[in-house]
């Protein structure tokens, strides 16, 4: 009979293994600092709390200036003010995760993070019809590397930062805020404010500070319009699958159905396999225009060549050689740095 039950199981796991799509670990989420561009365009990101209080004010002043922007928002302020998250869903915002409770993720444990990330988004889901997915902004933008593979492996494919943060919920006055957005914008610069009562000084500077910045040549754009998550693939008509890619995910992001991915590259109908490096054709899809050669980024106070690498999606090598630096262990505050795309 041992041996009638060791058979029987044996089947079960074989059948249950190749009853599923076969899909590899999700990669660790991005973390980025800034857009990798020249061009002069800016996101405007909003972290949204317990009380919500600005956010009327806030929506009131992007719709006059017809601009997009990008909420973080988390499950306690969803559940305490969801009229205002539906209001700013309906608007045509982008949705992004910042957790339920607020909790610094790198001090708990990947199990706690991975809650705190689906009870979110079940709720704004449920509230607004609209995923948070793919971006997450960390609470205190505390993150490490454990931080960023449950993150990835939760489906926040890039966890987001920022390059100039308005500190606003210290209270600041409306010259204040202005300032610190005005004096340090850049191509591709995301800019931190927040919705609470604790910043009033953000609805206040927000119409002068868009008057100002659209008179300096700038355009908003979302945090996903920013970093191109939502258009065609980056090698034109084709996609190279990366790790927790599916055919759906892969179909969604290039507004193509399954059926016409499996065709334009002869996968069998019946199957959903697809391997890690496999290049996919995609059906209908023309090459887009190239990124920026090159962008530069001034040295801050605790940046690493390895930190800067991270952010820019290269290498330590690259930076050095393309800057004519010996020492990579060693670097300046305030050197400008080339970062070659």
């Amino acid at each position: 009979m041992k041996w009638l039950k060791a058979a029987v199981l044996l089947v079960f796991l074989l059948v249950t293994c190749f009853s599923f799509p076969l899909q590899a670990d999700a990669a660790s989420s991005k973390y980025v600092v800034k857009g990798n561009t020249s061009s002069k365009v800016v996101a405007l990101t909003f972290d949204d709390g317990a009380d919500g209080a600005n956010i009327s004010r806030i929506l009131q002043t992007l719709s006059t200036h017809n601009v997009k922007a990008t909420f973080f928002l988390t499950g306690g302020g969803t559940k305490d003010h969801p009229q205002s998250i539906r209001n700013i869903a309906a608007a045509g915002h982008q949705l992004g995760n910042h957790s339920y409770s607020h909790p610094d993720f790198t001090t708990i444990s990947t199990t706690k993070m991975k809650k705190e990330l689906a009870d979110t988004e079940a709720l704004v889901k449920s509230t607004t019809g609209k995923s948070t997915k793919p971006i997450f902004r960390a609470p205190f933008g505390a993150t490490n590397s454990t931080v960023l593979k449950a993150v990835g492996d939760a489906g926040y494919t890039h966890t987001l930062h920022w390059n100039i943060d308005t500190i606003d919920w210290r209270g600041l006055s409306k010259t204040q805020v202005l300032n610190k957005v005005v004096n340090n914008i850049e191509p591709g610069s995301i800019v931190l404010m927040h919705t609470g009562a604790g910043a009033p000084g953000t609805p206040a500077a927000l119409p002068e500070m868009i008057t100002k910045l659209k008179a300096q040549g700038y355009k908003f754009v979302t945090v996903s319009e920013l970093l191109q998550l939502q258009g065609a693939p980056s090698d034109g008509a084709s996609y190279t699958v990366k790790s927790g890619d599916t055919l759906y995910s892969i179909a969604n992001r290039n507004n193509v159905s399954v059926t016409e991915l499996k065709k334009a590259n002869g996968i069998p109908t019946s199957s959903n396999v697809i391997r890690v490096g496999q290049v996919l054709k995609i059906p209908g899809k023309g090459t887009t225009a190239p990124p920026a050669s090159s962008t530069t980024y001034t040295v801050k106070a605790g940046d690493t060549l390895y930190s800067i690498a991270r952010r820019y999606d290269t290498t330590v090598q690259k930076i050095a050689a393309d800057n004519n630096i010996s020492n990579t262990s060693v670097i300046s505050v305030g050197r400008v740095l080339k970062i070659a795309s």
